[in-house]
Order: structure tokens, then C-alpha cells, then sequence
């Protein structure tokens, strides 16, 4: 890294991710540790606030990766308040196109051949100005056009030098990825590292445009029966890893509700009709859409002959997201436990997929799940706005610390699923304001336990048989358990208790400390007069047992 506007940038991200983890780690963790919790909980939207802002700015001046790790946090309403994610917001529209002389270079350097010789035309105003990419209007040379029957086609070019913006802003993740790998409190739940490298891969994905379109054209396969859903079409002779050129399928944005219900469409359809799809990605073909912002989405109206009055077309497929089969077997699982309201196997199925960890309180956890069924299961979300906060808040209240306490982990895989699922949820609650998850997830459930999908009936098959032989293996399974309470080999384990005993092991140990710590440090004051090197030497060792009264050696967990 010889370039000195890299190394700045470099320095710069670390300086920036320091402070802010200095700032999170005093506020958080340290004054927690000294019985000060309030005082650290005090102001701490405000002061989250100030730091995605101080984010946005950073992010919107160096752009690159930075605004992607930028619309990752913002879309994070599940850990960030919303308060917090607002001030990401739009910041992919802020980041600053490059110069058009510039992207014709590197067109005509990849493609082999001048701009005009490829393109009868190239708007020089970027319909999109990405991180990574831009995006123009053009129309193809003649002979191609009349080859393939249409003209309007979107030129995607990636901007000149992101390669090595890239490779540096990697470096500087890898860094701070290390630097949370040593707290326990992050490393305990995720391995900060493994996404850092993960996040690495897809992005070194995202900047070969041959690989997008290899991307698109699995995805393309995936739904070739299915009228509902288009791809634009890859124009192959004008493309390459930096540039890649695509027919033009704009349509209208699925986001503008004005618009859809100007084309005589229903909004409500078009949100069931995304959920479907969705499911469909995730539960039955493996292969998804990772990045579905409503600006990744058209509704294109169908003419009446046709059969089916509206099209989702799907574009920009650099960021794509697999389900290897036996995670798609769980999460097939899962569906039917959400669906069936079974909070036991919708804890069952969490097993499966590793969320949780085996020390986890499945019991109170079942029953939290059960309430939440019960209560909030037929909610859609203009009526959960309008629910009695009062009644929430108990909710929350009620297991807040069984939510907090639980030891659980998020598997990789889980990544791209999630931040798809936020966004889609966005988008649908923008269509249908009474949009109900549950009622989207029962008939797509139904669909698959009557043998929709690829290999559904067998894995289906399977349940049944091993639920079978569970079965005929009761009788004696409860013969041994009754010997073995005989002869008091049954050992009954209680996490919460556990948990609970460790804490007032650790209390207890730290109470001893502060003893310690006060008697050397009374002790070391008393005979400062008469031996001033004894004095020291106990007012110096006493900081030991403070630092461990204090649970400093522990802080990180």
C-alpha cells in the first residue's frame, strides 16, 4: 500500500473504529462493572445517534465499503433503535458519481472496442451512483439491436480504481474484526473475524459483473415456470468483468404505491405476491436475493390476455445468498412450527439450526414463544401500532432478561437471510400497512406440506417416519428411566440455576476482593511514615485484587 491517499484512508477507518469503541466500551462495560449502569444507560440513544451520524459523514466522504457496512447497520432495526439506523438512511444516494470521461475509459478498455462503435448512444447522467458500480442508460449499435430485437439496455460499470479501495477498506475490517474477536461480549455470540471474511468474499463477488450475471442467470432458471416473476436479459457481447450490460426492464417501483394503484393494481396483491416469492427463494430453491431494496424490484403491469395482471422483475443480482439443503430442511421446520403456532417445535427447530446454544432454558423459552403465539400470533401491523404500549411493555418486561440472558449464536448462513427478510418486510409493510406475516407464511406452508417444492414430500417422509419410531421406542426408553431413578442415576439440570450459582460464586469472589484491596490500601496509608518502600509496595499490590473486585477480569465476557 504505497499510495498515500490510501494509507490515509486506512488510518482513517481505524481512528474512526477505535474512538467509537472506546466510547461503546467505557459506557457500556466499564461503568457497568463499577455499579454505574445508570449513569453509562443514561443518554445512550443520544449518544448512538451522534456516533451513526459521525458514521454517515465518514461513509458518504470515503465512500467504497463503508457504505455498504452503512446499509448493513441501517436495516439492523433488530439490534439498532430506529432512531439510530434513520441517520444511515440514504446513504447510498449520497455517494458522488465519477466523472463520465472516466467510465467511457474503462468501457472501451473492456470491452476491446470504442463507446461508439459498442453503443449507438450512452447517457452521460448515471441513472445509479453505487459504492462500487454506476449505472447508465444507453442503446445498442444498430446490427445488435435488430440482432436481438430490442435497443434500451442499462450499462453497469464498475468505478475506476475500486479494486483497490476495496482491498484496503478489507484490511482495515480485518483489523477491527480482530480487535472484537478479543472481547468476550462479541466473541461469546458471533465470530467477528469469519464475517469480516465473509462480507470480503461476497464484495470481491460483487466487483466481477461475469459472476452477477452468472448470478442472474441461476436465479433467472430458478423461476423459468413461474409468469410471476422477470430478470432482465444479458447482453453478452457487451460485457465483461467491469462492465456488464442488461435489457432494460424498469418498470414501476415497487415502493410507489401512488403509481401501482394509477396502473389499477393492488397494493395488498403485490405484497403477498413478494412474500410468496420470497419463501419460494429461501424455502425451496436455496438460492436468493440478498440486497431486495424496493429500488431492486419493478412491478410491471401485464396486458389482460396474458392471464396474470402484474410481473416482479428482479434486478442487480451481485449480492445473492445460498440455503444448503439441510438448512433449508430446517427452515422448512421452522415454517411449519410459525405456522402451526408450536412454540415446542419452533424451539426444536432453533436447535436444529444452531441458534441456540445447548446451555439455553429451552423450558422458559417455550413458554415465552407460547404467550407470544397466543397473544400476538393473528397481529398484522396496523394493529400491532395501535395495541396498548402498556401491555407491550409488560410483554418485553416479562422476558427481557430471559431474551438478554440467553445463550444463543447467529450462524453465517443467517446473515444475507436476514438482512433479505428486513428489507422484504419493509417493502411489504409499505404495500399493506395491515400486512400480516403469519397470514402470508400459512398458505405457502400448506402449499409445501401437500408437496409443492423440490424434495418437500420426502424430508416430510422422514419426520413421519422418525416421529414413528420415536413412538415404538417409548415403552422402553420409560422402563430405563424408571430404573435409573431407582437407582439415583437421573440428574436433573436447571440452566437458570446454574447461571444464578455462578453469579453469586463470582459475587462472593469479588466481595473477598474488595476486602483485600481495602485492608492493603488502609494498611499501605498507615505506616507510609515509618516505612515509606512497604508503604508503596502494598498500595502498589493492592491494585490486584481491585482490578478483579472490580471484575476487570472479567469485562469482556
Amino acid at each position: 500500500m504505497n499510495n498515500p491517499a490510501l494509507k490515509a484512508r486506512y488510518r482513517r477507518i481505524l481512528r474512526f473504529a477505535s474512538l467509537a469503541l472506546a466510547e461503546l466500551w467505557w459506557f457500556e462495560l466499564f461503568l457497568p462493572q463499577i455499579g454505574l449502569a445508570k449513569l453509562g444507560a443514561r443518554g445512550r440513544i443520544g449518544r448512538l445517534k451522534r456516533l451513526a451520524r459521525k458514521f454517515h459523514d465518514l461513509a458518504a466522504d470515503l465512500g467504497g465499503l463503508m457504505v455498504k457496512v452503512g446499509q448493513f447497520l441501517s436495516a439492523r432495526l433488530d439490534v439498532l433503535p430506529e432512531s439510530v439506523t434513520k441517520e444511515l438512511e440514504g446513504l447510498q444516494d449520497e455517494v458522488a458519481p465519477e466523472p463520465f470521461d472516466k467510465i467511457l475509459s474503462l468501457v472501451e478498455s473492456e470491452l476491446g472496442m470504442s463507446a461508439s462503435a459498442a453503443f449507438a448512444s450512452i447517457n452521460p447522467e448515471p441513472i445509479a451512483a453505487a459504492s462500487l458500480g454506476q449505472a447508465y442508460r444507453a442503446k445498442l449499435s444498430p446490427g445488435l439491436a435488430a440482432d436481438l430485437g430490442y435497443e434500451d439496455v442499462i450499462v453497469k460499470v464498475l468505478r475506476p480504481g475500486i479494486e483497490e479501495i476495496v482491498e484496503v477498506d478489507l484490511k482495515a475490517l480485518r483489523k477491527i474484526g480482530g480487535w472484537l474477536s478479543r472481547v468476550k461480549l462479541v466473541s461469546r455470540r458471533t465470530d467477528a473475524p469469519a464475517l469480516v471474511e465473509e462480507f470480503a468474499a461476497t464484495t470481491l463477488e460483487e466487483i466481477d459483473y461475469l459472476h452477477e450475471a452468472q448470478n442472474l442467470e441461476r436465479f433467472a432458471a430458478n423461476f423459468a415456470g413461474d409468469a410471476r416473476v422477470g430478470t432482465p436479459d444479458i447482453i453478452w457481447e457487451r460485457s465483461a468483468r467491469r462492465v456488464l450490460t442488461l435489457s432494460d426492464v424498469s418498470a414501476i417501483k415497487i415502493s410507489d404505491v401512488d403509481a401501482l394503484i394509477a396502473a389499477g393494481l393492488n397494493p395488498n396483491a403485490v405484497a403477498a405476491e413478494l412474500a410468496r416469492v420470497t419463501f419460494e427463494q429461501f424455502f425451496v430453491t436455496g438460492f436468493f436475493h440478498a440486497d431486495p431494496h424496493p429500488g431492486n424490484i419493478f412491478v410491471k403491469p401485464m396486458p389482460a390476455e396474458s392471464g396474470i395482471d402484474f410481473t416482479l422483475t428482479f434486478i442487480d443480482f451481485g449480492m445473492m445468498g445460498q440455503v444448503d439443503e439441510n438448512l433449508r430442511n430446517n427452515l422448512q421446520r421452522f415454517l411449519f412450527a410459525v405456522a402451526s403456532r408450536d412454540a415446542r417445535g419452533w424451539v426444536a427447530a432453533c436447535e436444529r439450526l444452531g441458534v441456540l446454544l445447548p446451555s439455553a432454558d429451552t423450558v422458559i423459552l417455550e413458554r415465552a414463544i407460547s404467550e407470544l403465539f397466543d397473544r400476538f400470533g393473528g397481529v398484522g401491523v396496523g394493529e400491532l401500532v395501535q395495541t396498548d404500549p402498556r401491555e407491550l411493555r409488560e410483554f418485553a418486561l416479562r422476558f427481557s432478561e430471559l431474551l438478554r440472558t440467553l445463550p444463543f449464536q447467529l450462524p453465517n448462513d443467517f446473515l444475507f437471510l436476514i438482512r433479505a427478510l428486513s428489507l422484504i418486510s419493509g417493502v411489504a409493510s409499505t404495500l399493506n400497512r395491515e400486512f400480516n406475516i403469519w397470514d402470508a407464511i400459512d398458505p405457502f406452508a400448506r402449499g409445501l406440506l401437500n408437496g409443492a417444492g423440490s424434495g418437500v414430500a420426502k424430508n416430510l417422509g422422514k419426520e413421519f417416519l422418525s416421529f414413528a419410531t420415536t413412538i415404538g421406542r417409548l415403552p422402553g426408553r420409560i422402563d430405563d428411566l424408571v430404573s435409573r431413578i431407582d437407582a439415583g442415576q437421573v440428574i436433573i439440570r436447571n440452566p437458570e440455576l446454574e447461571t444464578r450459582m455462578r453469579a453469586l460464586d463470582s459475587s462472593v469472589r469479588r466481595g473477598t476482593s474488595a476486602l483485600l484491596f481495602t485492608g492493603l490500601l488502609i494498611g499501605g496509608l498507615m505506616i507510609n511514615d515509618q516505612n515509606e518502600t512497604l508503604s508503596y509496595w502494598l498500595l502498589g499490590i493492592s491494585v490486584l485484587p481491585l482490578i478483579h473486585a472490580l471484575g476487570f477480569g472479567r469485562i469482556s465476557r
